[in-house]
């Protein structure tokens, strides 16, 4: 955990409600940005009671105070949207609860930002897919979520992170990052630079579209990887999307794009056998399928007829990023031996070249499910 030897946990969580008798906390580890335990308590009645204590990781997210408005304001709006609905919203979405001080954070006097959360019992999260209904499962919950904040005051949501899917901008970075060569590795990635920069034309198409109005900005969550939503253990259903962090306005081709980018890839993100790389139709069908249920209904003829591009375009980002970060001296992301970033970027590269292969073959599936679905 990176939490400094000086935080004393137990004096943070006392800064929050009592809801019992403290009976203990534990970590969990499997987040690799914020710090996380589960804190239980111990009612009146005998039972008990867990709830989420989190550190906000301020190395990443340097607007904390602004983070955690975004977060209040778009939990709150879909508590109100699920109550109409006759759902729970216990279970439906994250609930924020504010400290003693009526703050919805705790800052900690080495500047750490702490918040409290509930616990969703009864829930799991998948971290790799094994078959297409999860990931149609998946993709219900991100579209019912883009569907209940399509009307969400957008002006009202803070950028927390600048440019984080400005797609011309992390173009302009990657050419900023090849000219500095920081790393002295150029020579060893020259046909993804080529790559790269052969594709410069795509990256403003949806940046253009949102600046002049024809594609309307929207709450993005912009980490809509599988295991951000939680599925019930009874029903299999997923029911609730957590980690809000990047929560901001974009274009919902963010999410939808980032989403095909890590689920329907055959391979893992750092696959060195780059011949393992394709784009799975089968899963790309189940994920359009699933996400246009939902939230079929609040996007507009561009956002959906953009869906296999955003696919396309996300996943280059992706690319360019690692790409970046390889010729910088793997100063962002973290890595396992000196290729690393350089092996995500190339099967990145080959996922894009395969979407674009298959580009007329997932419109067709686009089509298709529009119709079915009347949209």
């Amino acid at each position: 955990m990176s939490i400094t030897n000086t935080i004393n946990v137990l004096d943070i969580i006392k800064q929050f409600p009592e809801f019992g008798k403290i009976n203990g906390y534990k970590p969990i580890t499997d987040g690799h940005i914020n710090d996380t335990y589960v804190v239980e308590y111990l009612l009146a009645d005998g039972k008990t009671e867990k709830y989420l204590l989190q550190r906000i990781n301020t190395n990443v997210f340097k607007m904390p105070v602004e983070l955690m408005e975004n977060v209040m304001g778009v939990t709150a709006h879909l508590k109100n949207k699920i109550i109409a609905a006759g759902g729970d919203p216990m279970r439906e979405t994250l609930t924020v609860y504010p400290a003693k001080d009526g703050k919805n954070y705790v800052m900690s006097d080495d500047g750490g930002c702490w918040r409290l959360y509930n616990f969703v019992d009864d829930t799991y999260s998948i971290n790799e897919l094994t078959n297409p209904d999860d990931f149609r499962n998946a993709a219900l919950t991100f579209g019912n979520f883009q569907k209940l904040l399509a009307d969400y005051p957008i002006d009202t949501l803070h950028e927390t992170i600048p440019n984080f899917h400005n797609t011309p901008s992390r173009f302009n970075d990657l050419k900023i990052a090849i000219e500095n060569n920081f790393s002295g590795r150029k020579e060893e990635c020259l046909p993804e630079i080529e790559f790269a920069l052969a594709r410069e034309k795509d990256c403003a198409v949806i940046t253009d579209l949102l600046d002049s109005g024809v594609m309307p900005l929207k709450v993005t969550h912009n980490d809509t990887k599988l295991n951000n939503v939680l599925f019930d253990k009874k029903t299999n259903k997923g029911i609730c999307v957590v980690d809000l962090d990047t929560v901001m306005p974009g274009s919902s081709l963010y999410d939808f794009g980032d989403s095909i980018r890590f689920g329907a890839n055959t391979a893992a993100e750092d696959e060195k056998d780059l011949s393992k790389v394709s784009l799975s139709l089968e899963y790309f069908k189940a994920y359009v399928d699933g996400y246009l249920e939902t939230a079929g209904d609040s996007l507009t003829k561009e956002e959906i007829d953009l869906l296999p591009f955003a696919s396309k375009l996300l996943t280059f980002e992706c690319g360019m990023r690692f790409l970046g970060d390889f010729l910088n001296g793997d100063v962002y992301f973290k890595t396992e031996y000196p290729e690393h970033n350089l092996v995500r970027a190339r099967t990145q590269f080959k996922l894009v070249a395969d979407i674009e292969a298959k580009m007329d073959e997932m419109s067709a599936i686009v089509d298709e499910i529009k119709k079915l679905k009347k949209i």
